[in-house]
C-alpha cells in the first residue's frame, strides 16, 4: 500500500508530531470528508506499507525524524518551492530557509 501523506493538508509542515505518533502507534484513522461518520483505520505497520509520499512546502519539522522513518519505510518527498511571498503563503518560512531545508534534506537522504 502506498500512503499519500498530505493530500488534504501539509502534514510535514504542520503535523509532524502527530504523524510520528501515528507511525509509532502503527495506524491512522481517516475520516471521509464527505461522510464524517465514515472512518477508515489504515495500517502504518512497516510490513503493510510499500512507500510513503509526503507532499510539502516546508519539510523542516521532518528533518529530525528522517532516520527513524528510513529504518521503517521507503519514502520520498514532493517538495514544492514557489516564488510567492508571505502575502500569498503566510504560513511558510522565508524562501532562503526553505531552500536550506531542501539542501539539508537532500544531504541526509
Amino acid at each position: 500500500m502506498i500512503i499519500s501523506a498530505s493530500r488534504r493538508t501539509d502534514i510535514p509542515a504542520f503535523y509532524t508530531p502527530w504523524f510520528m505518533n501515528r507511525v509509532r502507534a502503527g495506524f491512522v484513522d481517516a475520516i471521509n470528508p464527505f461522510n464524517r461518520k465514515q472512518v477508515s483505520r489504515i495500517s502504518l505497520r512497516p510490513e503493510d506499507v510499500d512507500c510513503i509520499v509526503f507532499w510539502t512546502k516546508n519539510a523542516a519539522p521532518m528533518l529530525p525524524h528522517l532516520a527513524e522513518l528510513s529504518a521503517m519505510y521507503p519514502f520520498y518527498f514532493q517538495f514544492t518551492i514557489t516564488p510567492y511571498g508571505h502575502d500569498v503563503e503566510p504560513g511558510l518560512p522565508d524562501k532562503r530557509e526553505v531552500i536550506r531545508t531542501f539542501q539539508q534534506m537532500s544531504q541526509q537522504l
